[in-house]
């Protein structure tokens, strides 16, 4: 089973923030791996874990220092790595189709997890994007996940405290929230051999030409 999780580089939420235009902040900050993407990143580790012969890819759309986020997610156990760079400013379209391609690219996902969320632009879209773009199903806010056979049973939370619970057949996509589970926070070991894990770097034009050629 390839379990793909799209993890996002995003400024940390204690950092001071300024502006340089109406779109874009100064980046001389520290970025960090979105928090939400921790739960995503820890549940498909989980699920590597539970299917032998499974492995978990840590996907993400950004520039050169966003293979410092990518070795987070490898830190956490995530196997190996993809960064797409030049997608810089890229919206919620573009970002969904440019994670689709380089997951294209390099398998066929059963599972694909996203952040219920990101810090910084909190479109809650992604996940849903990435859903229509491959035609699976979608669902976010995922607090209890279990695997039966070729489906997942997952429970959503909603606002005002309700919960949904839904039956999908894999491959699908899933967005975590908090209360999926616990993150487990890397060890000083962890962080040394996520230095020896691959992380594959392509550029988006690159993967826009393969898709068009």
């Amino acid at each position: 089973m390839q379990i793909y999780v799209c993890v996002k580089h995003v400024p940390d939420s204690a950092a001071a923030l300024t502006f340089v235009d109406n779109s874009r902040i100064d980046e001389n900050v520290t970025f960090l791996l979105n928090p939400y993407d921790e739960h995503a990143v820890t549940e498909a580790v989980r699920i590597r874990d539970l299917v032998p012969g499974s492995e978990a890819v840590a996907v993400c759309l950004g520039n050169e220092d966003a293979e410092k986020t990518v070795r987070s997610a490898l830190a956490m156990g995530a196997d190996r790595g993809i960064l797409v760079t030049g997608g810089e400013g890229c919206d919620s379209i573009a970002t969904a189709r440019a994670l689709k391609a380089a997951i294209e690219s390099d398998g066929s996902p059963s599972l694909i997890f996203t952040g219920r969320q990101s810090i910084d632009a909190e479109g809650w879209q992604t996940m849903f994007r990435l859903g229509a773009l491959f035609g699976f199903p979608a669902v976010t806010n995922a607090v209890k996940l279990e695997l039966e056979n070729d489906k997942v049973v997952v429970e959503s939370k909603l606002a005002g405290g309700v919960s949904n619970i839904y039956e999908m057949h894999m491959p699908c996509v899933i967005g975590a929230g908090r209360r999926l589970n616990t993150p487990g926070y890397p060890t000083f070991p962890d962080i040394v051999r996520s230095k020896k894990k691959i992380v594959e770097k392509i550029r988006l034009s690159g993967l826009e030409t393969a898709k068009t050629s």
